[in-house]
């Protein structure tokens, strides 16, 4: 089988499409698509803004809120073993149209982790993309091999960067049209999440939650990066991530094509440092520091919403941007001991609130019965330590200090006989 576009093994992505000419042509023939997706937003996102307010939050099950991005042929051995060290309870695992002959070997690595809901992100390539009967075709192979297996197909990825295949939503309908059908014909229990947009660009998610296309989906996937404004709390166009976060999920509850469930599944920091795994210029790279900072923040944003399903990390191990390196050897990084405290102390968290004051941000939540919360500020700070006060560094650390340090990395302080 032929690849049409050349995959970059280092950061795990397609390489740049250089051929300007190609693209020219290929937007000139979906010129018609593109205005659809222009008018769309013209409707769709002014109509969100306005109903943000009115969505209703949910309650969130925080045991699967929490998903980890891993790779069947990268350290599979590895892989199990951290992922049971970690604990996690959901994973997300990429399936490259283009490498079905690794699907023997993918179903075994489902095997071994079926105590986990799992999330399988079809990737497309080119081929696909055009030819739709034979993505039929190879669709009915991965739902029949992976059959009972899987907790939800993500169909396709980020559909708005030409070098992953698609140059319009339109391509993009019909590609999960195909799915759509198939599921509905021959497995019907089988759940189908899409649209699969990178970044804040919402004008292709409107297109692809507001069209005439006869198909649903089961929930919506959304690649919501925020590293190029650097913090997680930094704004983009007037909108912080949190509003991010708020205007998707509205696009969400409107649209009637599909449930009310949001799944981020991928987001990260590229480190830097770490050309060419990078997946970024080295100008977005942050330090290890900042990375387990930044994700850390991310989630509790995310789960604060109480918005979104689960965030899935991208991903365990990766040299430019995972919780592990292994380019020398195995390094964990300290993003690691930071997703996993995360993780044993919220997998059973009940949200109560968020509150944020001149930049200082408290998270409350009760765990085990337990009032716990999670302090962090964009301007370093000072804060008395109590003798009410249990507190703990992100990495699991006890602190007694009379004098607690509040900057950038979060601390989780519980309140004794608060409850």
């Amino acid at each position: 089988m032929k690849k049409p576009f050349k995959w970059d093994n280092c950061s795990d992505q397609p390489a740049q499409l250089k051929d300007k000419a190609y693209k020219k042509k290929m937007r000139q023939r979906e010129f018609f698509s593109l205005i659809k997706t222009i008018f769309t937003a013209l409707l769709i996102l002014p109509l969100s803004i306005i109903a943000m307010p009115f969505v209703k939050r949910k309650q969130i099950s925080s045991e699967t809120f929490f998903s980890m991005g891993v790779d069947y042929q990268r350290e599979p051995e590895l892989t199990l073993e951290l992922l049971q060290e970690l604990d996690v309870k959901r994973i997300l695992i990429r399936l490259k149209l283009w490498e079905l002959e690794t699907l023997d070997e993918l179903k075994n690595f489902i095997l071994k982790n079926q105590d986990k809901n799992i999330i399988l992100n079809i990737l497309q390539d080119r081929e696909h993309v055009e030819d739709l009967e034979l993505l039929q075709k190879d669709l009915r192979v991965i739902f029949k091999t992976l059959d009972g297996l899987i907790d939800i197909y993500e169909i396709g990825s980020t559909i708005n960067r030409a070098k992953w295949g698609f140059f319009s939503v339109n391509e993009y309908n019909r590609f999960y049209k195909t799915a759509y059908d198939l599921k509905e014909a021959e497995f019907s229990d089988a759940k189908l999440i899409g649209s699969g947009v990178i970044d804040f660009e919402y004008h292709f998610t409107a297109h692809t939650l507001f069209n005439f296309f006869k198909y649903h989906y089961d929930g919506v996937a959304s690649l919501l990066y925020v590293d190029r404004r650097g913090a997680p709390e930094n704004t983009q166009m007037g909108f912080t991530f949190s509003d991010k976060i708020a205007f998707l999920s509205t696009m969400v509850w409107i649209s009637p094509k599909t449930k009310h469930s949001l799944h981020i599944t991928e987001t990260n920091w590229p480190i830097t440092g770490t050309a060419p795994y990078a997946p970024t210029s080295e100008h977005e790279c942050v330090s290890e520091e900042l990375y387990a900072d930044f994700m850390l923040r991310y989630y509790l944003l995310s789960f604060a919403s109480q918005q979104v399903d689960s965030v899935s990390w991208h991903q365990l191990i990766a040299p430019g941007y995972g919780l592990v390196d292994n380019r020398d050897g195995i390094k964990k990084r300290s993003a690691f001991d930071t997703y996993k405290f995360m993780l044993q102390t919220l997998k059973h968290a009940q949200f109560l609130r968020l509150d944020i004051k001149r930049d200082y941000y408290i998270l409350q939540c009760l765990v085990n019965n337990r009032l716990l919360q999670i302090h962090w500020t964009l301007k370093p700070t000072t804060l008395k330590n109590e003798e009410f006060f249990e507190v703990y560094s992100m990495n699991a650390k006890l602190i007694k200090d009379e004098t607690l340090e509040i900057g950038s990395s979060p601390l989780y302080i519980y309140i004794k006989d608060a409850v």
